[in-house]
């Protein structure tokens, strides 16, 4: 198959600039923000002008204590099918915890979270991997992704944990240099070591994003222009093999299509300024020659049930407000709870943009308030309807002529059968938009 060049993330802000910029060999796009049978027109002019898609989900949680779920695993295949996609990615990462493995009530970070580098964690993102293999159509890379803490007592580098995930599973890899970057900033991970440990034939593409530093803390926000660090690390990668595939993330703030360009141009011109230096790098293809696959560990019920406690006791301290574990950084730990809030708050005004246009200023701080105590149940769009439904309970907008817009807007969403206190709270709201009254 033929490499994939320079490409960037195709988000629906950027849809008509993408359309037409020159120089975007491939594009990837979000798997969960898109529905098989009705691809946005600017992604179907995209595929027939023979532009390679590649679906990247976020939801699959491989790194969570669980098996995959079958059916985020068939959508996921879904997508792969309508977009005619040559490879898959998604993220190494646990993005739940909780549930019958561990006996307590079922959390939902909301976002992608780091799993700890450990023999036990690294069996069960083996076997899930593999689960997720066997029922995707296309194989499958996993990326490395970006944190804002680490676990007590990992027992790998990051480097190692992957070229075993690699040899052990034959997955390939999204290596994204912008988390490279982020974890030496956050972590004191040396970046070189990293790719240096990494079997490099398993590369599947790569990753380039901005973001900013505050106070010592590298914030992934794929909001600003790529740093002049990641770049070079993007370069040493570029020294050491040919990649694939190079791909700028961009998901917010975005600027003139000019200024895409030319952080594009900037991506190609370090990786060709690489190859001219070592030309005796290696070359791999985007999705044959995979690596040694030897038979994966199955991953014990014991070890599953270690990591699910661990991680479930990880994310109630920063979507439940437990206490923080044992040996965890807690001032890290609350940047990541403080992060994975003020994430929350920004889907749910994207999933929900009347939200945001009911409650006017307040919708931020309004929304924090909820998210410290009150952590996801069913995803954003439920995170949605449980946000106003609280705000409904307890009075609020203070506003009345707010609080009736958003009563009936909660009213339109909240389905035909609500129970508890959201009947009486549906009945109240009836009667108060009964006429004459």
């Amino acid at each position: 198959m033929r490499r994939l060049g320079v490409g960037i993330g195709w988000r629906a802000e950027i849809a008509e600039a993408v359309d037409a910029m020159p120089g975007v060999d491939w594009v990837e796009v979000v798997a969960e923000n898109v529905c098989p049978g009705h691809l946005p027109q600017a992604l179907t002019r995209l595929r027939e002008r023979g532009v390679t898609v590649i679906p990247h989900g976020v939801s699959l949680g491989l790194g969570g204590a669980e098996r995959p779920e079958a059916g985020r695993l068939a959508a996921l295949a879904e997508r792969v099918e309508a977009l005619g996609a040559p490879l898959v990615t998604e993220h190494i990462a646990f993005v739940r915890g909780g549930g019958p493995l561990t006996a307590s009530p079922p959390l939902e970070a909301g976002h992608l979270l780091p799993v700890p580098r450990t023999r036990d964690a690294l069996d069960v993102l083996c076997e899930n991997v593999r689960i997720a293999q066997d029922a995707l159509p296309v194989p499958l890379a996993v990326e490395n992704i970006a944190a804002l803490f680490s676990w007590p007592g990992e027992e790998l580098t990051e480097g190692q944990f992957l070229y075993e995930l690699a040899e052990r599973t034959g997955v390939r890899l999204l290596i994204d240099v912008a988390n490279l970057h982020t974890n030496h900033v956050n972590r004191g991970e040396d970046p070189a070591r990293a790719l240096a440990e990494l079997p490099v034939e398993a590369i599947a593409y790569v990753h380039v994003a901005g973001g900013y530093e505050r106070d010592g803390v590298w914030h992934d926000s794929h909001a600003h222009p790529v740093p002049e660090p990641v770049l070079d690390i993007l370069a040493d990668l570029a020294s050491r093999v040919a990649p694939p595939g190079v791909l700028l993330e961009r998901d917010d703030n975005f600027p003139e299509p000019a200024e895409l360009e030319r952080e594009l141009t900037r991506i190609r011109d370090t990786v060709e300024t690489a190859a001219k230096r070592t030309p005796r790098r290696r070359t791999v293809p985007v999705t044959g020659g995979e690596p040694r696959r030897s038979v994966a560990v199955l991953a014990r019920p014991d070890a599953r049930q270690r990591v699910g406690v661990a991680q479930t006791a990880v994310l109630s301290a920063l979507v439940a407000g437990t206490p923080v574990p044992e040996g965890f950084d807690r001032v890290r730990m609350g940047l990541q709870a403080r992060a994975l809030a003020a994430k929350r708050a920004s889907v749910v005004a994207k999933v929900a943009p009347e939200l945001p246009e009911i409650l006017g200023e307040g919708y931020r701080e309004a929304f924090l308030g909820y998210a410290r105590s009150r952590p996801m149940r069913g995803g954003y769009r439920q995170d949605a309807l449980d946000f106003a439904g609280q705000l409904l309970k307890t009075g609020r907008p203070a506003d009345a002529r707010a609080r009736r817009r958003l009563r009936v807007w909660w009213l339109d969403r909240v389905g035909p059968a609500p129970r508890g206190g959201a009947v009486r709270l549906l009945r109240r709201a009836r009667q108060a938009l009964t006429p004459g009254r």
